[in-house]
């Protein structure tokens, strides 16, 4: 039964992982990133490695995702005050 269950999450690691590298929007990106961080979280915990899944739980599931989604956001606001600031044209 144990090895079921660890195949099963693997399953759902690998499904997880799979979707975060066919993920074109990096915002969405971010998010699959974060449910990968999840399954690898469950996967630690069937493994019998608690304190590796609160590491994982909180690092891969929280804060990467976190700073991902505000280097993005930043990033597309940059890219949208210098848009404006070509189309202005000649003065």
């Amino acid at each position: 039964m144990a090895d079921l269950l660890i195949v099963l999450t693997l399953a759902l690691v690998v499904a997880a992982a799979t979707a975060a590298v066919l993920t074109r929007d990096p915002a969405r990106q971010a998010l699959v990133l974060a449910l990968l961080g999840l399954a690898l979280a469950v996967l630690f915990t069937v493994l019998q490695s608690p304190d590796v899944a609160l590491s994982q739980l909180a690092v891969g599931s929280a804060l990467t995702p976190l700073m991902l989604l505000l280097a993005v956001r930043k990033a597309r606001g940059r890219g949208r005050g210098r848009r404006s600031g070509r189309k202005r044209g000649p003065a």
